[in-house]
């Protein structure tokens, strides 16, 4: 339900001009909300509207199982990729304390990131043509997306590479060894660059990734639902996993208890809840605070992760070659893109919705969430079904944003 109050808004301020926000009754974000997952046929979501220092709404609509009892605020859901801006966040601490250089070769790290080849497409018998790579992958490349390493759902030549030698990932997987798509640094393209740099990080740090974001990030955070390792006494807040099959209807997985990883992945793999990764964003917000004012991160830090980090190369769509499990990703439709240090970052506002600057990502069954340093702002929506950027799941984030830039009226 709406938890803004006069007194609240009254001191909240934009970042980039100090006016006041004001609530326009004209906008109801329970109603969008509630009617929007009755509109779509989404069964459940949660979603969280906050500025640095405050929670300014807060609302949990629909069932957390099909045949169970209502959502609520806390309920837990799989926030798959959202996990990488976490493990960015770790990389990034390792690099302030001298620990990790952002330039040199990933291979001082992990041996294996050194003579990587990169596919030159097909011969006419089908095979791979592979040729080594001209530069060395570094952390930069790894944070940004630029390395080469891609993911096979959106990347047509990786999916036949794997088709054509048997390399495919099962899903939970801590990325292979691929060939590279291209030269490090020369493109963008979505991959598992975060699942080595989680790896090095453990390597580094002679911790696991859980151990580490634990001790150094979550655990200072508050962030007490948020984990690798599902515990068996927080089973009745897990929320069901749903697919849209052919005929378009969404259906339930069996719900039960997750099993522990066998691997820690930094690309994905998290529980969490709205509440939880509000307190990461805050934190983003405060330039690296915690609410209890421990510094997380430096200012410069923050800084970086909220800059474009890959010059002239912008973020493209991305055609999905599995459609069970993902549409095509288009996630500004007419805009060039960046991408920071974990985050995609939109040199162009969105219209009726986030500033320009603004930094975003999500997870693979439909959580989302963006940054909005200008207005002193961050949301989160949550939702659990596939395939990724269904079309309902999209329409009801889009629906989300422009209701809450429609009540925070300056």
């Amino acid at each position: 339900m709406l938890q803004l109050t006069r007194r609240q808004l009254g001191g909240l301020v934009l970042a980039a001009a100090a006016k006041p926000l004001r609530l326009s009754a004209a906008t109801n974000l329970d109603d969008t909300l509630s009617g929007g997952i009755q509109r779509r046929g989404i069964p459940a979501l949660t979603a969280m509207v906050a500025t640095a220092d405050n929670a300014l709404y807060t609302g949990a609509f629909g069932k957390r199982t099909a045949e169970g009892s209502g959502i609520r605020p806390d309920t837990i859901f799989r926030i798959a990729s959202m996990t990488k801006a976490i493990t960015t966040t770790a990389a990034m601490q390792l690099v302030e304390q001298g620990k990790l250089s952002l330039t040199v070769p990933a291979s001082q790290y992990l041996p294996e990131l050194g003579n990587l080849q990169v596919l030159h497409g097909f011969d006419s018998a089908g095979k791979p043509i592979l040729r080594p790579a001209k530069r060395q992958v570094a952390l930069h490349h790894l944070m940004t997306h630029t390395s080469g390493f891609v993911y096979p759902t959106w990347d047509e030549d990786l999916a036949r590479y794997d088709k054509a030698t048997g390399n495919a990932q099962p899903p939970g997987a801590v990325a292979p060894l691929t060939p590279l798509m291209f030269e490090p640094g020369t493109q963008w393209q979505y991959g598992t660059g975060i699942d080595w740099t989680g790896k090095i990080v453990e390597k580094v740090s002679g911790l696991t990734l859980e151990e580490y974001f634990q001790r150094n990030i979550l655990g200072p955070l508050g962030m007490k639902d948020t984990t690798f390792i599902f515990p068996q006494s927080k089973f009745d807040r897990l929320v069901s996993s749903y697919r849209r099959h052919k005929d378009g209807t969404l259906k339930e997985d069996a719900i039960a208890m997750p099993e522990p990883p066998k691997q820690y992945n930094g690309g994905g793999g998290l529980y969490s809840t709205a509440p939880d990764y509000i307190r990461f964003m805050q934190m983003i917000l405060r330039k690296g605070k915690s609410a209890e004012g421990r510094q997380i991160l430096h200012p410069k830090t923050v800084a970086m992760m909220s800059a474009n980090q890959i010059g002239a190369v912008n973020v493209h769509k991305m055609k999905s070659t599995d459609p069970a499990v993902s549409a095509d990703v288009d996630m500004h439709p007419g805009a060039a893109d960046k991408y920071t240090f974990g985050f995609l970052m939109n040199p162009i506002a969105y219209e009726g919705g986030r500033s320009a600057g603004s930094l975003a990502w999500a997870g693979v069954e439909n959580t989302f969430y963006w940054i909005d340093p200008r207005r002193n702002l961050c949301a989160v929506i949550m939702m659990q079904f596939f395939p990724f950027v269904d079309a309902q799941a999209v329409g009801m984030l889009h629906d989300f944003e422009q209701a809450v830039y429609a009540t925070l009226k300056a």
